[in-house]
């Protein structure tokens, strides 16, 4: 008995299995069938392979540099600075070009401080003076005093410019008056220009040239035009005839951006620049090119919030004839530009092509299991065709197949068996 096991277990090894199908004569489980294939063909073609390239390895890990150079001289003519000419040494921060640069727009010049002793509210009639003559805005709540026991000596002022001395300076009969300070006095101005100073930093230029690498396929490219010709840079600007020209206008990135340059330059506010490359390597190397778009980064809608718009402070420093250091504070407002650089490559490859086949195909069966789904759960005759698609088999009794009954001359199906 058990040889015999062994052996049909043997046998049933070189068994060869195929399935039975059930041709369904239902027109509509049909139509439904052949919905759900196209749908799948059309999403595997249209959406995988024509859309997203899912015959392509992509490379994202892109190698880029940005240098920036600025061009525009500018004319002012203020009290404190006199008649003067600005350059890109003046109004550029960093000099260098990088892809953070600082256009300076507006600024608060407050000339000739010295360390010394002043009030950290309000003005002095001559430098030096201990008296106060008029309070300013209550801008610093931790400067006004109305003993000197309000401003102990040596404790800072919060927000302020400088150390206490433990003296409170008062505007003649005022209670209220404002604790002395040691600092560079006098203190910074608090009222700016109600116009920018630099407006004509609109028209001002910036070359930006930007060097990619995609270093799965080896591929780089610059975005300036491969010429020998050495007045194309000094005669074009950026436009859709000059797309390999990165000269843009600072008025026109701010405008690109939905912002008004003059509005924006009084404050300042930070402008992004994004360079998008998206190169099909199948194609030509002419057909990989960059694409540019411009926003505002800062928060432009909150125009009346303290803390809008874009500024900071330096100073430059000299020496009095007595050797004694003084220098010029300037509270520089203006336009942050960040230029940003992404994107990917893509290249023929066998294996995602293989791979995305072989899941359209597993999305093929799927549909059949969602239509069989259909036919014999959901319609009216489903137990009819779950009656043809699963048929019963039932083994024959030892009994009746050893019967003496059965004769050479009989078959099975005589007998109903198998």
């Amino acid at each position: 008995m058990g040889q015999v096991s062994w052996k049909g277990l043997f046998l049933s090894l070189f068994d060869y299995k195929t399935e039975k199908y059930v041709i369904a004569k239902n027109k509509k489980v049909g139509i439904l069938y052949r919905v759900v294939q196209l749908s799948i063909l059309a999403y595997l073609v249209g959406w995988v392979f024509v859309v997203k390239k899912g015959y392509q390895d992509t490379d994202t890990s892109l190698q880029s540099s940005v240098i920036t150079k600025l061009k525009g001289v500018a004319f002012t003519n203020t009290s404190e600075l006199g008649e003067r000419l600005w350059d890109v040494a003046d109004y550029v921060i960093p000099p260098q070009g990088e892809n953070v640069f600082f256009v300076m727009t507006n600024l608060i010049v407050t000339p000739n401080q010295r360390q010394t002793t002043c009030p950290e509210v309000g003005r002095t009639e001559s430098f030096g003076s201990q008296t106060p003559t008029k309070l300013g805005s209550v801008n610093i709540p931790d400067a006004l005093c109305y003993e000197d026991e309000d401003c102990p000596a040596g404790q800072a002022v919060v927000a302020g410019n400088g150390v206490k001395t433990g003296r409170c300076l008062k505007d003649r009969d005022n209670i209220r008056g404002s604790c002395e300070v040691l600092a560079w006095c006098p203190v910074e101005k608090r009222s700016k220009p109600k116009k920018p100073l630099l407006a004509s930093a609109e028209n001002f230029t910036v070359f930006v040239k930007n060097s990619i690498r995609f270093p799965k396929f080896k591929f780089s490219k610059m975005n300036v035009l491969a010429t020998n010709n050495e007045s194309y840079l000094k005669t074009c600007h950026y436009s859709k005839e000059h797309p390999y020209c990165p000269i843009f206008l600072l008025g026109n990135i701010v405008r690109w951006a939905g912002n008004d340059f003059q509005e924006m330059a009084l404050e300042g506010g930070v402008i992004g620049i994004q360079i998008e490359w998206n190169c099909d390597l199948d194609k030509a190397p002419s057909e990989c090119n960059p694409h540019y778009s411009f926003s505002r980064l800062d928060n432009k809608f909150a125009e009346k919030s303290v803390s809008s718009g874009y500024n900071f402070r330096f100073a430059k420093y000299y020496r009095d004839a007595e050797g004694i250091e003084y220098r010029t504070l300037f509270k520089a407002y203006g336009i942050r530009f960040d230029v940003m650089v992404n994107g990917k490559a893509g290249k023929f490859n066998i294996i995602p092509t293989v791979i995305n086949i072989g899941s359209g195909l597993a999305l093929m069966g799927a549909g059949a299991f969602f239509c069989d789904l259909v036919l014999l759960y959901l319609i009216k005759k489903s137990n009819f065709y779950r009656g043809k698609k699963y048929e019963e088999v039932k083994s024959s009794s030892r009994k009746s197949l050893n019967s003496p009954t059965l004769n050479g001359n009989q078959s099975p199906d005589q007998l109903g068996g198998l």
